[in-house]
């Protein structure tokens, strides 16, 4: 006899909860396009960034860019003025997606059209390391003791409901049936 159906529910939702923590989130930078009008320190203080996790920085290609750069470089918005200076990675798409790989690392990004820098156009990630059952990371300050982010002028995020993970919880609970029933 098959199990009844508030067991079949009990069973659903702990198998969502195991696999909900196994999918990297998909963040859009500020919630909106990369400009000059976002908080960004206020923005990624929401969230808690996980290695795997993956920022989209979408943007106007003639009007901004995306530096990832070394930390001396976002505290001082100066990448001596060829965009070389501390630059690790430089991004100009308009739609970047960047993974964040290393946990438990800071990412310092920026965008280095004049004044917009300066301005606040800059993003503080700090990325904890994945986790069974989710993690924290996202807004703590970095060890030194120096505030992760300067003062500034002003997506999605983790999925409660990885798509596979419903399809697999599904699979199950027809495997389950086929085993009693036969």
């Amino acid at each position: 006899m098959p199990p009844s159906p508030p067991l079949q529910l009990v069973a659903l939702l702990l198998l969502s909860l195991l696999l909900r923590s196994a999918t990297a989130a998909e963040y859009t930078v500020g919630d909106g396009p990369w400009d000059t009008g976002t908080n960004y320190a206020t923005w990624s203080d929401k969230h808690a960034f996980l290695a795997g996790d993956i920022l989209v920085f979408q943007y106007v290609r003639s009007q901004h860019n995306v530096l990832q750069v070394t930390e001396a470089t976002y505290r001082s918005c100066d990448t001596g003025g060829g965009g070389v200076a501390g630059v690790i990675k430089s991004y100009d798409t308009g739609y970047d997606r960047v993974q964040l790989t290393e946990p438990n690392a800071t990412y310092w990004f920026i965008c280095d059209f004049p004044g917009h820098c300066l301005g606040g156009m800059r993003l503080a990630v700090k990325v904890a390391a994945a986790a069974a059952g989710g993690g924290g990371g996202g807004g703590s300050p970095p060890p030194s003791g120096v505030p992760l982010h300067p003062p500034a002028a002003g997506g999605a995020g983790r999925s409660q409901w990885p798509a596979w993970g419903l399809t697999l919880a599904v699979l199950l609970v027809v495997f389950h049936y086929c085993i009693i029933i036969f």
